[in-house]
């Protein structure tokens, strides 16, 4: 179950016109934050990734599914529809939820470290290409929110390198 705190975060971009992976962001920063804390491990960075994103669906943030998986869209995907319309009306087991607790508290806790993510975020921007980066790095300078004391500290700099 998320925390307050992060449902909250999570609405308040939604409502700023943030795009739904940034909602969902906050879930998964949740969980790296649990690793840390070191409430469960994990196996690797993915899998607290894929855990955030998890909570964030279930949380009702619309995120879509990775485009670049190779699931076959035809009769797999009826039949998991129809699997999971079962899965919700059926009772969870509470057998198997502790297991997997349980499983999830043996894991180590470095996947969560700052070198892991980093490693991570490097990894995954590499296999995006050179135009995606670049248009991520141009949206990211774009969307970031400036706060007044930052704007004026950049033109004492700008008065300064003109001298």
């Amino acid at each position: 179950m998320p925390e307050q705190e992060t449902l909250d975060a999570a609405q308040r971009d939604l409502a700023e016109g943030k795009s739904p992976s940034t909602a969902a962001g906050e879930f998964v920063k949740q969980e790296i934050d649990h690793v840390r804390e070191g409430k469960h491990g994990v196996k690797n960075t993915k899998q607290a990734i894929a855990i955030g994103l998890s909570e964030a669906r279930r949380a009702g943030v619309k995120i879509p599914d990775n485009p670049n998986t190779k699931a076959k869209r035809g009769k797999r995907a009826k039949t998991t529809k129809r699997a999971s319309a079962k899965r919700k009306s059926a009772k969870k087991s509470a057998t198997r939820a502790r297991a997997a607790k349980k499983a999830l508290k043996r894991m180590p806790k470095r996947a969560a470290t700052k070198k892991a993510l980093s490693r991570q975020a490097k990894s995954t921007a590499r296999k995006r290409g050179a135009a995606a980066r670049s248009a991520s790095a141009k949206k990211a300078a774009r969307t970031r929110a400036r706060t007044k004391s930052s704007r004026t500290s950049g033109t004492k700099r700008a008065k300064r390198s003109r001298r």
